[in-house]
């Protein structure tokens, strides 16, 4: 593992793969066949699962249970204490390991500290998870969330800030990116280059 940090209080668990330049805090476990990206941070006391797949620069903070069936796509950010599951109907004297939901967060996106993600669920690109809240649904692109069970209460950009639509766009105050809205679903506007 190339010019990756893991501090010796950790386990890690073989076989698996840590890319160059991620750093592992104090007190973490990274079970085995997990795939861990490039420039990833993760906190102290976590735990990543078996066969859990995190991206390039996932940012993890303290006490977070990553577990199997949990895909995150790069620039992720798991807020400190967030919570996923990976069965709806759990019993401890059941196992229901061939059951795991898979919960995918795709690219960008950030989950607020004491969040819980329910499985079977994706958190589109760059979508943001108020603190707290209880996501039982699938949450779109650019979307913003909060409650219990979160709702939809508006739109971000990229960098985070609150994006409003009007006439079907939308240019963000605080760093210039534009988008456009069509049939409830958000992408960002790509200029045609002039010939």
């Amino acid at each position: 593992m190339e010019n990756v940090f893991i501090h010796p209080s950790c386990f890690v668990d073989e076989p698996c793969k840590i890319g160059k330049g991620t750093k592992i805090w104090h007190f973490s476990h990274i079970m085995s066949e997990s795939v861990l990206g490039e420039n990833c941070n993760i906190g102290q006391n976590v735990v990543i699962s078996p066969k859990v797949i995190l991206g390039n620069n996932v940012k993890i903070q303290n006490n977070v249970s990553v577990y199997t069936g949990v895909i995150c796509e790069d620039d992720v950010f798991l807020g400190p204490s967030c919570v996923f599951t990976n069965v709806v109907n759990p019993r401890s004297f059941i196992e229901r390991k061939a059951e795991y939901r898979a919960t995918l967060i795709k690219k960008g996106a950030s989950i607020g500290a004491n969040a819980t993600i329910i499985c079977g669920n994706t958190i589109g690109q760059y979508a943001l998870i108020g603190a707290g809240s209880v996501v039982t649904k699938d949450v779109p692109d650019y979307s913003m969330v909060y409650g219990s069970p979160a709702k939809h209460t508006g739109y971000v950009c990229q960098c985070a800030a609150k994006i409003r639509f009007d006439d079907n766009c939308a240019i963000c105050q605080d760093c210039g990116s534009e988008y456009v809205i069509r049939n409830g679903i958000v992408k960002e506007k790509t200029l045609e280059i002039q010939r």
